[in-house]
């Protein structure tokens, strides 16, 4: 994911710039660069293949100074990772640039430019926007009317950093489907991808909203939106701490990782989709061709990312109508499987290095499957390199052994590829456009199950005598149960099994007594009723009950009503006053299934909204019982050997 630093102001801005792209590195980058309109009036450029650290060496080498300027982080997209694709762009020296996003329509735009005589010095979409830029002000407009009416053609997603020797001091942004924000200050004024880059010289900021177009100069910012009208966006003053990767008020990584969740998500979806679709070329240039020809979908992956694979197998199958197989990479290469040239190889790795993951990759090349595509959070790993697509995750550092954040954005990111497959098979327009407005609301329901921290907190105090623990769910929330229990065991050391719940009396309802937890994923669907009649074997048996179910659904209805009744209470509804929900939870012992009323999402992002509890009892139980929750025993972050 791409980084934008930029900035008006009577100081030399470089500093600020590099330091700015300093904190913007945990997007993942591979290339970077600065421009500045120096002493002279000219445009002066500096750009590094690599680390900020080097763009710094080199600036130091060769100074570079200027009061008005913008700076940049490149992920390649189009075009490979070199000097001559890293941002800023020049337009004939004259025009320079900075984009975050996607340009669908940049191959028509590139050929009506070349026949007007622009030469392309890149092979990435973002020349052709500085080139029109150029065009435009050659017909005698000023940079801000040159940028509107470039923005207006262009298809996609973008925010933009503009600036030109013909007018010095001035600088023009634009955003429509990736976030930029104005950092306000006194006689300077800023522009950033987040708050994060700006907050040593600001903590006044202005979010631009879809379309607009905001003119900076030193002592002023006119924003316009969509339509060319002068706007008044709301000024808001930030509490973001300085240092992203540290813990902050949080006490351990993990918990700070799994509040992370709904920024990450927002970050994950960023320039992904627009106008109720998802966008193509944000798996690269060719991706189209490459799904054209896809009849079968084979991912591989270990762990958590496996669980989401697991996940996403229902989706490819059930909404895309794409037959889909799951493979533990660790089995996978040593097994001799049928190669199937149709088939898109998905391999997933937080960390992009999984010794397993990758040499199953090089595999199915050897084999003879289909092309691949990485979905991994590290934008410089191996399996980045290797794979044919790429869909970054966007999770920024993930510190904790046990994953969170990295493995909700797996999902976000799994169902991106559903969606874009789905369209040539069984998806309709009209049901592409439900699940990407369920992936827009998504950050905002995980702020509602983060709410439930107190709560989860007082249900983990009944596991710190356990030892042993049965995760239950069904479909598409059996993988997300599984997840639950290996989050369990990872940190809290409790030995921890997840099955589906139709298959308790196949042998797990053996190991059910008073002493066995029993937790079970129950959301609204159309498995319920087949999960209820599960967990009443249990109840039978004298197992207790951890059900994280929807809001109102029957069986939360069910085992509420149960524990009021059994207590001599009047029957209350879910929506019963906040003081009183420890009783809706029967934690006083009195009933043995004990519910936690999980905020309603629907819809296909539900495993997503589920995982997200599971995440907090496993942390709360493991503070409990005094194991080390970001470094738990035996385990590594990056699995880097067999």
């Amino acid at each position: 994911m791409c980084g934008i630093v930029g900035g008006v102001a009577e100081r030399d801005v470089v500093p600020i710039l590099i330091e700015g792209l300093r904190r913007l590195e945990y997007r993942g980058y591979d290339s970077a660069g600065v421009a500045v309109l120096d002493e002279n009036g000219q445009l002066a450029r500096v750009r590094v293949l690599g680390k900020v650290q080097g763009l710094a060496d080199a600036i130091a080498a060769s100074p570079l100074r200027g009061s008005t300027g913008i700076a940049h982080t490149r992920w390649a997209t189009h075009g490979v990772p070199s000097e001559n694709n890293a941002h800023p762009h020049f337009s004939r020296d004259a025009v320079g640039i900075v984009h975050n996003g996607i340009i669908e329509n940049h191959e028509a735009l590139r050929a009506a430019q070349k026949a007007a005589g622009y030469e392309f010095t890149s092979q990435t979409d973002t020349e052709v926007i500085v080139h029109q830029v150029h065009s435009h002000a050659g017909r005698g407009v000023d940079l801000l009317a040159a940028v509107q009416a470039t923005v207006s053609e262009l298809h996609g997603a973008y925010a933009l950093g503009v600036v030109s020797i013909h007018e010095p001091g001035r600088l023009i942004a634009a955003r429509r489907g990736s976030p930029l924000v104005l950092g306000i200050g006194i006689g300077e004024h800023f522009i950033a991808s987040d708050v994060t880059p700006l907050l040593p010289v600001t903590r006044r900021f202005v979010f631009l909203e879809e379309g607009d177009v905001a003119d900076i100069r030193r002592d002023s910012v006119t924003i316009y939106n969509a339509k060319g009208e002068v706007v008044e966006r709301p000024v808001k003053e930030s509490e973001l701490s300085l240092d992203a990767v540290e813990r902050g008020e949080f006490r351990h990584y993990m918990l700070k990782e799994i509040h992370e969740q709904p920024q990450a998500i927002s970050d994950t979806l960023e320039g992904r989709i627009a106008g109720g679709r998802v966008l193509e070329a944000a798996f690269g240039p060719h991706a189209a061709a490459v799904f054209d020809k896809v009849k079968a979908v084979k991912i591989i992956a270990c762990g958590t990312s496996f669980h989401a694979g697991l996940v996403a197998r229902n989706w490819f199958e059930g909404v895309a109508g794409v037959p889909c197989d799951v493979e533990v990479a660790s089995e996978f290469r040593y097994r001799h499987p049928v190669p199937n040239p149709e088939a898109l190889i998905i391999t997933i790795s937080q960390s992009g290095e999984t010794a397993d993951t990758l040499a199953a990759l090089r595999a199915t090349k050897e084999w003879g499957y289909g092309p691949s595509l990485a979905i991994c959070n590290v934008p410089e790993s191996s399996l980045v390199r290797e794979a044919d697509l790429v869909l970054m995750t966007r999770a920024g550092p993930e510190i904790g052994v046990a994953s969170t954040k990295a493995f909700s954005t797996q999902l976000v990111a799994l169902l991106l590829v559903v969606i874009a497959l789905g369209r040539r098979h069984k998806l309709s327009a009209e049901r592409e456009t439900a699940i990407v407005e369920q992936l827009e609301a998504l950050p905002r329901h995980v702020e509602d199950v983060l709410a439930l921290n107190d709560e989860i907190h007082r249900v983990a105090e009944r596991f710190t005598d356990k030892h042993h623990a049965l995760f239950l769910g069904r479909g598409v929330q059996y993988p997300v149960a599984m997840e639950g229990a290996l989050k369990l065991k990872e940190i809290s050391y409790i030995h921890a099994e997840a099955y589906p719940a139709g298959e308790l009396k196949h042998g797990p309802l053996a190991l059910v007594d008073e002493e066995m937890p029993v937790i079970a994923v129950a959301p609204n669907d159309a498995l319920l009723e087949k999960l209820k009649s599960n967990l009443e074997e249990v109840r039978a048996r004298g197992g207790e009950l951890y059900v994280f179910a929807d809001h109102g659904t029957s069986y939360a209805d069910d085992a509420m009503r149960r524990h009021d009744e059994s207590a001599g209470r009047p029957i209350r509804t879910p929506e019963a006053p906040e003081g009183d929900r420890a009783g809706m939870h029967g934690m006083n012992g009195s009933e043995r299934v004990h519910v936690t009323v999980v905020p309603a999402a629907g819809g296909h992002v539900a495993p997503i909204i589920f995982t997200i509890p599971l995440q907090l009892l496993a942390y709360h139980v493991a503070v409990l019982k005094g194991t080390d929750v970001d470094q738990p025993r035996n385990l590594a972050k990056s699995v880097t050997v067999e």
